[in-house]
């Protein structure tokens, strides 16, 4: 898998870090275009941004009905990880 847009600056929110896991492979599953657990039209959505620059997201289950976000903003200068109660 090749990254597929730049990331910017990547930060995460106290209750991503809270979780006590390693975000690296969610994160690079996000660089790579693999949203996770988006329905069909929000993953459309994020292939339409990687055209026009527009808000990125994705969303992935972690298991024990935990869940993240990560969100690389327009203009791709910051990448944030964050729970969806964060949001």
């Amino acid at each position: 898998m090749e990254p597929r847009f730049e990331l910017g600056r990547t930060v995460a929110t106290p209750g991503a870090i809270a979780l006590g896991i390693d975000l690296t492979s969610y994160m690079r599953r996000h660089h790579c275009g693999d949203w996770g657990d988006l329905d069909e039209c929000d993953k459309q959505a994020n292939e339409e941004a990687l055209i026009h620059g527009d808000r990125i997201l994705s969303h992935y289950k972690l298991g024990d009905g935990k869940r993240i976000y990560i969100i690389t903003e327009a203009g791709r200068q910051s990448t944030c990880v964050l729970l969806p109660e964060e949001y």
